[in-house]
Order: C-alpha cells, then structure tokens, then sequence
C-alpha cells in the first residue's frame, strides 16, 4: 500500500507554519471570549482559515498542499485549540477524510484532494441517537432508477455547518457505506442544537437529509463501524487530545495575566501581593506542567502516526502501537486538563469566577470534549490489551481508503 501513498515533499519547516498561522490564530482568539458569551458561530473565522488553506496542510505539495507531517499538523492544531478550542474539534473529520484520499491514491482520491488544496472543508454526519457499534442506520441509501437517494437525520453532525461537503454514514443494501453530499444539496437541512454546557460553536447539531440525490462517485467505502484495523480511531481521538492541550495552553496563559495584574489578597496569604505568594506560584507552575505534559503526549502519539502512515497505514503491528499510544494518552491529557482547569481557581478568592474572563469555560470545554469518548472503555480495553492480548476498540472506517488490516 505504500507505494500508492502521495508523499509529501518539501514540507515547510515549522517556523514557516508558525510564521503563516500564528497572526490567523491570534485574530481569532482576540473574540474567543465574546463569542463565548454571546454563543456567536465560528463562520467569520473559518474563512480566515479556509482563505489561509488551512485545511490543506496534509495534502500534497504536488496537488497544491502544505504536504507537513502529522506532528507538524497536531502542534498546529493545538495553537489553534488554544486560540479557539471549538474550531480543530469542528474540523476533526476533515482531517482523516484527507488522510483517506492521500492514502488511496486513486483518481478520484485525486479530485477530493484538489478540493480541499482550494480550500474545501469537509464535515460529518455519521451518528444516530440509538444506534450502535453493530446496528443498521436508520439513514438509507436507496436506488432509483439510475440514482441513489439518501434519507435519514443525523446528530453530533460536527462542523457540517462550517463545511462544503458532509460524509454521511449510511446502510446501503444492508452494508455501511460512506457517501459525500455537497452542503448546501437540496434536501439537506442542518441546525444548530447542539445543547451541551461546553463546546457550544463545534456546530454539532442535526442533520436531516431528505431525497438527497448521491451520484456513484459520492459512494467512498464502508461506513463507520466496519470491522478491521484502521488509524482513524486514533487520529480522531487525537484531536480531541489536542484540544485538550490547547485549552490547557490558554487557561494556563489567561491564569498567569489574571494573577499578575491581581493586588488583593488574603489576610492569611504568604505575600502581600498574589504573584509573590509561593502557593499561587506552585498553582501556575502546576498549570504549565500540564500544559507541557499534554501537548508532549499529543505529539508522541503523532510521531506514531506519522510513522504507521508513511508506511502506508495498514501495518497491524504499527496499527496496534498507534491505537494502544493513542488510549495512553487520553488518560493521561485528560486527567491533566481537567485537573489544570479546576485547580486554576484556588489562585483568586471569589472574584476569579467572574464572568469577564471567563476562565469557567475552560474546565466546561475540556469536559465536554473529555466524554466523547468515555475514558473508562477505553483504560479497560487498553487493560485486556495488554494483559490478555484482547483486541483494541477499533471503530472507524470511512472514506476511499478502505483496506483493512485482519
């Protein structure tokens, strides 16, 4: 399979990407705060980064991308998380959509990839309240004739909204399939009601998809939930992880300007101002422990990914490495964060629960982003892995790359 896999050549350093990415991320975080509060969608700041390719930054250099590796992704993807920890989650399938079509090769793998170098996002609708690992989507793809129809509703349909296409899981025949719909198709309809008390601007609400006209190219492979081996599930939780470790990277920033530009003090605290006192130093030196233990985990399971994709991504012992790497470090970021954006308030007496700088939502973001994919599966399955030799929770195909590893 590596052989068919599109390098990457003359990737920028990641000064360049910094140097490119960092004044777009530092506009954004500018409004992180009011959007917060006001609950005002991400569409302004997505087009700084789809003006910007953002969203090309695995694609090829010779199909018009970026062609960086997969740590140079996910450190982007953190400073991104830490100006806007809404935005990378939004876009978290985008990421192994591409990863699909770089590594199918084919031609129509092709014509995807040119899309997304012009700066086309793709977003997800791929779960149904109800439905599991082993069941049959209620949303069907069904033939006509000539055509394919697709009906269904969808929720968590994260970043759809923000996006030019949508994968759609659906059963197709009895089998799940992966069908790409454009996002504004007649017959889809997408609503913001995603209700949860964190990550409110990741768009993660219902789509309903009602004689939606799907032409045979549209259909890319099975769905998700098809048994077998895959990087994905490692890939999209890492982004989330990375999340994590951005929202940890911009408590611990908005922490430190708090305490330090903070004269009151308690009666009994060790200093006369908050920045002298040693057990407000320890709380913000515990801050940016996590912050480098978070992002250090993100990155060490990235250096695994990118070695198990240049080898094609299809290698079961890499497979394994990658997944079993990828279960690690959820435990290990998410106890860090959580912890980090609780903690962060014995710096200040009641004032620092102030709705102004609303450092509340930190701990709301990483918590909600936290149960996605519930920890407590995922240490057991990571437990029978190593003591049994019992298989990891693989969980995810999708797109035109479709070999899959027994």
């Amino acid at each position: 399979m590596g052989s068919t896999t599109l390098g990457a050549a003359a990737q920028p350093t990641e000064q360049e990407l910094k140097e490119r990415f960092q004044p777009i991320f530092d506009q954004i975080a500018e409004g992180a705060i009011q959007r917060e509060k006001d609950r005002r969608l991400l569409f302004d700041e997505v087009e700084l980064l789809r003006s910007a390719r953002f969203g090309a930054l695995r694609v090829p250099v010779e199909l018009g991308g970026f062609g960086v590796s997969v740590r140079q992704l996910f450190t982007l993807l953190i400073d991104l998380a830490a100006a806007e920890s809404n935005l990378p989650q939004a876009l978290r399938v985008h990421w192994s959509f591409v990863e699909d079509q770089r590594l199918s090769g084919d031609a129509q793998a092709r014509v995807w990839l040119d899309a997304v170098a012009a700066g086309a996002f793709v977003g997800n609708a791929i779960t149904e309240p109800g439905i599991g690992a082993a069941d049959r989507y209620q949303t069907v793809l069904t033939r006509d004739g000539d055509k394919r129809i697709l009906n269904g509703t969808k929720y968590y349909s994260t970043g759809s909204l923000y996006s030019d296409y949508i994968l759609v899981a659906a059963d197709y025949d009895g089998e799940r399939v992966s069908v790409l719909v454009d996002a504004q198709q007649p017959g889809v309809e997408q609503a913001d009601d995603w209700d949860g008390f964190g990550q409110q601007l990741t768009v993660s609400g219902t789509t309903t998809f009602t004689d939606v006209v799907v032409p045979e190219d549209r259909i890319l492979g099975p769905g998700y939930g098809a048994p077998g081996r895959t990087y994905v599930t490692a890939y999209l939780q890492l982004v989330q992880l990375a999340v994590l470790a951005g929202i940890a990277q911009r408590a611990e920033a908005e922490t430190v300007e708090w305490v330090r530009q903070r004269t009151r003090t308690f009666t009994h605290a060790a200093a006369d101002v908050p920045r002298n006192d040693p057990l407000v130093q320890q709380v913000i030196g515990k801050l940016a422990a996590a912050t480098f233990g978070a992002r250090a985990a993100v990155l060490a399971v990235a250096d695994d990914l990118d070695v198990l994709l240049d080898a094609g991504g299809d290698d079961p012992q890499l497979l394994d490495q990658a997944e079993a790497a990828a279960a690690q470090a959820q435990s290990v970021v998410i106890g860090l964060v959580l912890d980090a954006t609780s903690q962060l308030f014995e710096v200040g007496g009641a004032s620092i629960t102030s709705s102004g700088p609303a450092l509340d939502r930190h701990w709301r973001n990483a918590r909600t982003i936290s149960a996605h994919n519930p920890l407590i599966f995922k240490e057991q399955a990571l437990g029978a892995y190593l003591l049994n030799g019992d298989a990891l929770p693989y969980a995810w195909s999708a797109g035109r790359f479709s070999k899959q590893s027994a």
